[in-house]
């Protein structure tokens, strides 16, 4: 169980980073100013505020993260009349730091109950001092000044011109697609690491390794490494997967094999020993695929691994929309926590391919158009350029209001679909 929450907490956590940092990169870059760059959900329990004017934080909960952009919907709003704040004010009679929280001490603050702010334009906020009522005063506020937030957190302010709807579109549809363009490139690394965990890369066809365990009954039989297996009783094998199917209906039963060595060929019986697997008794013989150890082939294999998986699950989430849907197909936190028990099992190059495994699911899924997740967001970019010009700012609320609704009753649904499945059933 430790096992499984470490790894479980270390490949949630590795997803989480690639994800956000791809969008935190290209923010960046687009001159949008990254206020919050947060792993993990919920109580803060550390941050450290960079010289880059983002507030890196860790979170209690590791299930998540994100990064919270000047202007984007994430970003909320701080100040409202009749809040009380410290304000330091620097040598420029300038306001340098906004205290809102309880839980932080600002010295030689001066007290001010808010009346109005404008932290966006012209950069000014107002209210009465020291509780005198006869008096609306106001201090102008510094473009990079902060805000410490109820929690504790000091970030940024975000004035209009480093807000993300102030960058370019192109800058804020790559924005948009960075984080699952980096799930992508994830995935084809944790190929790449497998391959070399496990010494090459499967070449797939009927050439065989024999297991090095006292167990194998083919090393028995007299099947030595890069032997091809060309037929099972008769029956022509020409990849791995024909060779498969053909020996485990063969559970305790004498099996002909037909080996090509070198040039020769040679028949050899081998009597496959039952394993359960899944409820059933399969026929296993003691070998694996051949490995091509080759650095070309395994730098090629994170590729040629990300581009098969992705088909794959394209292929699963074509058959859902088109009529086959059910909560079984999806998987929450709770489905994840249950795998990453069975990958672990495998050692490293289970942990690895149950990584790439994720991160292209997190990619395709967040490129799916609903509001809300970066597929829906991209499309509004899609849509602004368009029309040239971008949807109203309470049409677009409206909009990823549905689609974070539509978003937490689906993961609700999710979740206790996953508790029932894992742990009740």
């Amino acid at each position: 169980m430790i096992t499984t929450i470490i790894t479980f907490i270390i490949v949630f956590g590795i997803l989480v980073i690639v994800h956000e940092f791809g969008h935190f990169y290209f923010a960046k870059r687009g001159g949008i100013l990254v206020r919050e760059f947060s792993i993990g959900m919920g109580p803060k329990l550390f941050y450290h505020r960079g010289k880059d004017g983002t507030t890196y934080t860790l979170r209690l909960l590791p299930v998540g993260g994100y990064v919270r952009m000047a202007g984007a919907e994430e970003d909320e709003e701080e100040l409202k009349p009749g809040t009380p704040v410290s304000l330091y004010v620097g040598a420029d009679e300038r306001v340098q730091r906004i205290n809102t929280s309880k839980k932080s001490t600002l010295f030689n603050g001066i007290p001010l109950e808010v009346t109005a702010t404008d932290l966006e334009n012209e950069l000014w906020i107002e209210g009465y001092e020291n509780g005198d009522e006869s008096e609306v005063k106001r201090y102008s506020v510094d473009h990079d000044a902060t805000i410490i937030e109820g929690d504790g957190t000091e970030v940024q302010i975000a004035p209009k011109d480093v807000q993300f709807q102030s960058a370019s579109l192109g800058r804020r549809l790559m924005t948009n697609f960075a984080g699952p363009m980096n799930n992508i490139f994830l995935a084809i690394v944790a190929f790449m690491l497998m391959s070399l965990a496990q010494g090459g890369v499967a070449m797939g066809t009927n050439q065989v390794q024999v297991s090095k365990t006292p167990v194998s009954v083919a090393k028995k039989a007299g099947v030595r490494p890069n032997d091809k297996i060309i037929a099972v009783e008769g029956k022509t094998t020409k990849t791995w997967t024909d060779l498969s199917t053909a020996i485990q209906p063969r559970a305790n039963k004498p099996t002909k094999l037909t080996i090509q060595r070198g040039k020769q060929t040679k028949q050899l019986t081998v009597t496959p020993t039952g394993q359960k697997s899944n409820g059933k008794t399969v026929g296993m013989i003691g070998i694996t695929q051949a490995q091509n150890k080759n650095v070309g082939a395994i730098l090629a294999s994170g590729f040629t691994q990300t581009w098969s998986m992705t088909k794959t699950l394209f292929g699963a989430l074509w058959r859902m929309v088109s009529g086959h849907f059910s909560l079984n197909d999806l998987g929450g936190p709770v489905a994840i926590f249950a795998t990453t028990s069975q990958a672990t099992k495998f050692g490293l190059v289970g942990v690895l391919n149950f990584l790439a495994f994720l991160s292209i699911n997190l990619a395709i899924v967040n490129l799916i158009p609903i509001p809300a997740l970066d597929g829906g967001k991209i499309l509004l970019n899609i849509i602004e350029a368009i029309r040239r010009k971008p949807l109203s700012e309470n049409v677009e609320a409206g909009i990823t209001l549905v689609g974070v609704g539509f978003l937490v009753l689906l993961m609700l649904l999710v979740t206790w679909n996953d508790i029932e499945r894992y742990f009740i059933r």
